[in-house]
């Protein structure tokens, strides 16, 4: 690992932002990379540091967004034709890349995205406890006391305050977008605060109160175990995610129509109009092919 990547991975780690790490771990002479280069992708398909030439990169960059989506691990196979193909094996990818110079490579891809991040708001025992459950249950916590508006990428807020200063960090949380705003009341208290937010209907659809699953909780610890669950199930059942980045950060891949590679699209790639499509190309090369085709 390169003092530039290994410095990189830890800028992203603690601004919690999502990426790939890609190690090679099998080269075939004469491919360019060799074991132990690597380089980081994000979500948005650019790649820092050196993994191979552009064509091995256009295969780095498209696998490793789909394992950032799927969120696993894969070893990625790249050749450069199909006979040369890897028996395929469980967790690993292979790549036929037809610009490849000769040679094999195997890249190691890491997907690394941060714990979901939990807001807890209030100087109570509850508040306290849920600290407590959420770390132990894998969550980032972000203490929202004095700071009020969540962090972007907050998959839920829980408010427990026991009547003091909720409507500040409801508001906050409702209108930076997080999907799960709880809050810790009793159902004739929690209507009582919803109404004087004067909240829409699709705000009011983001809000539970009392939060929580009905476990009979009573004592602060159960009360957390009860709301930590609820937000768990929110997760891994009903697909609660945190708000998405805007359509402009996420990398748009298209088929190049020559050789079929996976293409992003930049402002640099190649393309060609014709009759009012446009194609997209890995190269010039592709792009004057596709050119010639289309003329004669």
């Amino acid at each position: 690992m390169n003092t530039t990547v290994t410095e990189r991975i830890a800028e992203l780690t603690g601004a919690r932002v999502p990426f790939v790490h890609a190690t090679v771990v099998r080269a075939e002479h004469p491919t360019s990379a060799r074991p132990g280069d690597d380089a980081v992708v994000l979500a948005n398909g650019s790649l820092e540091g050196f993994v191979g030439g552009i064509c091995a990169e256009g295969s780095v960059v498209s696998a490793s967004l789909a394992a950032l989506s799927e969120g696993r691990a894969v070893l990625l196979r790249v050749v450069p034709t199909a006979a040369d193909a890897f028996p395929e094996v469980p967790g690993a990818v292979v790549a036929t890349n037809p610009c490849l110079s000769g040679g094999s490579l195997e890249i190691f891809l890491q997907p690394q995205i941060p714990p979901p991040l939990l807001g807890v708001s209030g100087a109570t025992p509850i508040a306290e406890a849920i600290v407590a459950v959420g770390t132990a249950a894998g969550f980032a916590i972000e203490r929202l006391d004095g700071i009020r508006r969540p962090s972007p990428g907050t998959l839920a807020v829980v408010v427990a305050g026991l009547g003091r200063d909720e409507t500040g960090p409801l508001r906050a949380a409702l209108d930076a977008g997080v999907g799960f705003v709880g809050l810790v009341a009793s159902g004739k208290r929690g209507r009582a605060v919803l109404a004087e937010l004067g909240l829409t209907d699709e705000e009011a659809a983001r809000v539970r109160t009392p939060v929580g699953l009905d476990l009979g909780a009573e004592t602060p610890g159960e009360i957390a175990l009860a709301v930590l669950a609820d937000v768990v199930r929110s997760m891994r059942q009903n697909g609660l995610r945190p708000a998405q980045p805007p359509a402009e950060d996420i990398a748009v891949q298209v088929v190049d129509p020559v050789c079929g590679m996976s293409v992003l699209i930049k402002s640099d790639t190649p393309y060609l109009e014709v009759d009012g499509t446009t194609y997209w190309f890995c190269s010039q090369g592709c792009r004057d092919a596709y050119a010639a085709q289309v003329a004669g």
